[in-house]
């Protein structure tokens, strides 16, 4: 894929939502790429075509369809963020953002992005995408991927999604409606909408192991952190179809910080398509007390309750 595009960097500042500040006045991960979607729709813009154009004028949905990020510094309330988009090979974009403390230049995050223009089925017509964008247009979110697309799931006779899906014992399934609110173009459920599901999945598995967010705030003063995340559409998920998401913890590192895998998947007919995939890097830091500012390590009770013990 070969793009040519306007070379210089776009630059966007903005500050994070108030919704992002759940404990004290930190910003959860989920605000961080709310920011890098911001200086995406910027980055489009300054190569000639925004996103309202480009659905209205070519039937095209602007989609970020992967996207990795690491979270070297924290985020905080009131921040003033600046994002840097600059363009790499392909549909790849790069992704910077920071903040000034104390005098000096601090990167809250490093990312890259990929992005695609889709075809919607909802438009009233299709023209084909602009130049430089042309290259970036594809037929639908399965065509976008950058790597081969996992395997659907095939139900046996009689068989339900959930026993499907929760085969393995450390695995949790949370299954739910796709609302509008998470949609773009009244149809498909946009990269947000999976970033959503991804917090609110791992929310969700903490609390059935019995080491929900708000106890272990409660009980150590353990307060959650996510160090990386990558969130990747594989196929679309469209409006009020029910998403059967898995998460289930891959590894526990150096005993302070857990990797975890999230796999969205649609029922159709007796298959399970495979809409979208993510990954997780969380751990804790102590709040107060002894350890304060520092890394939780991750103790014995904990870990179990992680990879599918009793806690």
């Amino acid at each position: 894929m070969t793009v040519t595009i306007h070379p210089e960097p776009t630059v966007v500042y903005g500050r994070p939502a108030y919704e992002g500040a759940n404990i004290r006045t930190w910003i959860g991960f989920k605000h961080f790429t709310y920011l890098v979607e911001q200086a995406v729709l910027q980055w489009l813009i300054d190569q000639g075509t925004g996103s309202r154009n480009l659905f209205l004028e070519h039937g095209l949905g602007m989609e970020i369809v992967d996207s990795s990020i690491q979270l070297p510094a924290v985020l905080e309330l009131d921040d003033d963020v600046r994002a840097q988009v600059t363009a790499g090979k392909g549909n790849l974009l790069t992704v910077q953002l920071s903040v000034v403390r104390d005098g000096g230049e601090v990167v809250v995050l490093r990312g890259k992005v990929r992005v695609a223009l889709v075809r919607e089925r909802t438009a009233d017509a299709h023209r084909p995408a602009p130049e430089p964008l042309a290259a970036l247009e594809v037929a639908d979110l399965a065509e976008a991927g950058t790597v081969a697309r996992p395997a659907d799931l095939h139900l046996a006779a009689g068989q339900t999604a959930q026993a499907a899906l929760t085969a393995d014992p450390a695995a949790f399934l949370w299954s739910w409606r796709a609302p509008y609110f998470y949609c773009h173009f009244s149809d498909r459920v946009q990269h947000s909408g999976f970033v959503r599901a991804l917090e609110e999945v791992v929310d969700r598995f903490l609390a059935d192991r019995g080491i929900s967010v708000g106890r272990m705030l409660r009980e150590r003063s353990w307060i959650p952190v996510v160090s990386r995340a990558r969130v990747r559409l594989i196929a679309a998920a469209h409006m009020e179809e029910t998403i059967h998401t898995v998460f289930t913890v891959t590894d526990v590192l150096r005993g302070i910080m857990f990797d975890g895998r999230m796999d969205c998947y649609v029922q159709r007919g007796d298959e399970l398509v495979h809409v979208a995939t993510a990954q997780i890097l969380h751990g804790y830091a102590i709040a107060a007390g002894e350890g304060a500012g520092g890394m939780a390590q991750l103790d014995d009770g904990v870990v179990r309750a992680l990879t599918g013990g009793a806690s």
